[in-house]
């Protein structure tokens, strides 16, 4: 710390005292919603820890300057945001349970018991972007989009031969070029791309001249 930006003292103890509060009061909430659910006595802290850790990874990813990746950042915010609006939530759902204002049923039964194995979803796949970077993401959809140019010029030469075949059969029965429509139902192609073949076959040098 600086000296032109001490360190207040008063300011670090609030929030501690906040923070302790905060956690002692959420702890307790959500363990309680998770023993009010079925979870076993015994089980009913791994809620909160659940939660709290997921706020604490998906935070950390969000603000830490060694997140390269956009998309890891961009992530790991709507996690985090999730993860606090998940306590909160948990805690609401408990205080009006436990003021007989909300029931348990099923739904809230089946939601709770949820939480870990969601979360652990989430967080296995924020672990994977994490280590990525920009020009990894960037890359992946580059490298698909030569590998569909390239079967895409493999599948036009051979189509390109077809319709060189078609025209040339057409000109022996027929002593004319093929039409654009003629190719188009010969080959069942659109017919821009049956215009387009023609123009090829047009331009080429392999084409035969009419006489």
């Amino acid at each position: 710390m600086s000296r032109q930006h001490p360190r207040d003292w008063w300011v670090i103890l609030g929030m501690t005292v906040t923070a302790c509060a905060a956690a002692v009061s959420s702890f307790s909430g959500l363990q309680s919603l998770a023993a009010a659910t079925g979870w076993p006595e015994a089980l009913a802290p791994l809620l909160p820890f659940t939660i709290d850790a997921y706020a604490m990874t998906a935070t950390r990813v969000w603000l830490s300057k060694a997140t390269s990746s956009t998309a890891a950042r961009r992530f790991a915010r709507w996690n985090a945001i999730g993860a606090i609006g998940l306590s909160l939530v948990g805690n609401a759902a408990w205080h009006l349970i436990a003021a007989h204002v909300l029931t348990v049923t099923w739904p809230i039964v089946v939601l709770v018991g949820a939480v870990p194995p969601a979360v652990l979803g989430l967080l296995s796949h924020l672990a994977v972007l994490r280590v990525q970077n920009d020009e990894d993401e960037a890359a992946i959809p580059s490298t698909e989009l030569h590998e569909h140019q390239d079967e895409a010029n493999a599948g036009g030469d051979d189509l390109l031969e077809a319709a060189r075949a078609a025209d040339d059969a057409h000109r022996t029965e027929h002593g004319k070029p093929i039409t654009r429509d003629q190719l188009r139902r010969q080959l069942h192609v659109s017919s821009d791309r049956a215009s387009e073949l023609l123009r090829k076959i047009r331009s080429s040098p392999e084409t035969h001249t009419e006489k």
